[in-house]
């Protein structure tokens, strides 16, 4: 126990602590926060590969059944667009360039009004500006598009009329049925509800908003990242503290060394030093 005991020391004691916090955090909260994005963004990406290959259904089947509802499914609806009720979303960019969302109400054949993204538009003076949005066009329409899920509210960020356009910060169907004034029949996306985004060259759209990347990103390699420093945080703790143990042996084997030696070397006679009695002997005595 003595030679652990340098273990108690504060300054070893935070360090411990801190280590086992980051490893706590790396298994139970980074790690599994990347590997969750990228379950996510693969099943995103699956749903997405699906509905290109799937074709469209009608969009009052999803309507009737909520368990087939998922997001990205392309889908077919009939009726017509709902005049005056355009609402653009702020923030958006074409081509790298600031723009808005157009969104309007659709009028199904049965009486249900969906909210419909047409597409983007670029912004007018740097993106300052909505530019003039055509009304979509009247009477009986069939229209194609995908379902996305609501993007929900940002709070702090309530809608505005701005340029005499409704403008809001964010697609939202619950939003926009209060902004719209009309009772907007959200559609299944999953485990949210959503709204029919526009295929291209279809009747009222403008550019549409492009598909995701089919890349499921880092996230796979963050995710193992954090797991393998999660390993060797508390690993390299361990080699600090066998390096300082073997150094603390190393010292005290060294003091040991110096308390036991000899405290004085005794100086030698020379071997070629004869004493005088022998010299006396050898060449006879002084005489007298």
């Amino acid at each position: 126990m003595r030679r652990i005991a340098f273990l108690l020391r504060p300054s070893w004691v935070i360090l411990a602590a801190l280590v086992v916090a980051f490893a706590y955090l790396c298994f139970t909260v980074l790690a599994p926060w990347q590997l969750g994005k990228n379950t996510s963004t693969s099943h995103r990406n699956q749903l997405i590969a699906d509905s290109v290959r799937a074709d469209p259904v009608d969009i009052t089947t999803m309507l009737d059944d909520a368990d087939n509802g998922t997001e990205w499914r392309r889908v077919t609806a009939t009726g017509s667009f709902v005049p005056n009720s355009t609402v653009l979303v702020r923030l958006r960019h074409l081509d790298g360039a600031p723009g808005y969302s157009v969104l309007t109400a659709f009028a199904l054949t049965d009486g249900r009004v969906l909210l419909v993204d047409r597409g983007l538009v670029a912004g007018v003076d740097g993106g300052s500006r909505p530019p003039a949005i055509p009304d979509p066009p009247a009477g009986s329409q069939r229209v194609e598009g995908r379902v996305r899920a609501s993007e929900g509210v940002t709070p702090g960020r309530e809608p505005v009329t701005e340029d005499g356009f409704r403008q809001v910060y964010s697609i939202d169907t619950t939003q926009e049925a209060g902004v719209i004034g009309l009772p907007l029949t959200p559609i299944p996306a999953g485990d949210r509800s959503g709204y029919l985004q526009l295929s291209q060259d279809q009747p009222g759209a403008f550019s549409p908003t492009p598909l995701p990347q089919l890349d499921a990103g880092p996230y796979l390699s963050y995710g193992l990242q954090w797991l393998a420093f999660g390993i060797m945080a508390p690993l390299g703790l361990g080699y600090f503290v066998y390096a300082e143990i073997r150094e603390r042996r190393k010292e005290k084997s060294a003091a040991e060394r110096v308390a036991t030696g000899p405290t004085a070397t005794e100086p030698l006679e020379p071997e070629s030093v004869v004493p005088r009695d022998r010299l006396a002997d050898r060449y006879g005595r002084t005489r007298s």
